[in-house]
């Protein structure tokens, strides 16, 4: 693990493989000295700490393992009922090799975990627990994907929370609202949530 300051009162941690939303759970239950806040990312976990605490935190991180087995946030799983009618599903079954059922029995048969949050508001990227491989994103992005499209790109799932642009494969649609700004918690997918299509 490596940490590298981030201005005064931020330290990035390069994970190394570990799974940084594991290690944003552990930091969130075992806070280091002056952490304000835990970010995590695809490969990398960003702390905020108090002012004038930058040194206290960076010692404190130094005896965080970040390859031990953190428990990721435990949670209910969030329930997706999806109708598996995507115009790209066909292309993904052939990029992966296989048929359109086995994608959608990986796909709706696995537990799926919001590795971390970002591109728009409420655009959780989740990654599988069982890995069919990773999928090809579009060699032309759309202009607007609906709100509700459940994708695949690379090792990761999500759900639109909203019409934007998009460029990952398009495989179902749910009507679970997955971003709602009237809510308490806007965000249905926080990082480690856990989350079944079914």
């Amino acid at each position: 693990m490596e940490v590298r300051p981030m201005g005064d009162r931020a330290l990035l941690v390069l994970t190394g493989g570990a799974d940084p939303a594991a290690l944003a759970a552990h930091l969130r239950a075992n806070p280091v000295p002056g952490q304000e806040e835990v970010v995590p990312a695809a490969e990398t976990v960003l702390v905020h700490v108090a002012e004038g605490r930058l040194g206290a935190a960076a010692l404190g991180l130094a005896h965080v393992d970040a390859g031990a087995p953190h428990a990721a946030q435990s949670a209910r799983p969030v329930r997706l009922d999806v109708v598996y009618d995507g115009p790209d599903l066909a292309e993904v079954a052939a990029a992966l090799g296989t048929s359109v059922d086995a994608v959608v029995a990986w796909h709706s048969g696995t537990t799926w975990r919001s590795a971390f949050v970002g591109f728009a508001p409420g655009f959780a990227y989740l990654r599988p627990d069982a890995s069919l491989g990773e999928v090809p994103r579009r060699p032309e992005p759309r202009t607007a994907v609906p709100p509700g499209s459940v994708a695949l790109a690379g090792p990761y799932g999500a759900v639109y929370p909203r019409s934007s642009p998009g460029g990952w494969q398009l495989v179902g649609t749910t009507s679970g609202t997955v971003w709602d700004v009237t809510a308490p918690r806007p965000a249905l997918l926080g990082p480690g949530t856990p989350v079944v299509f079914r």
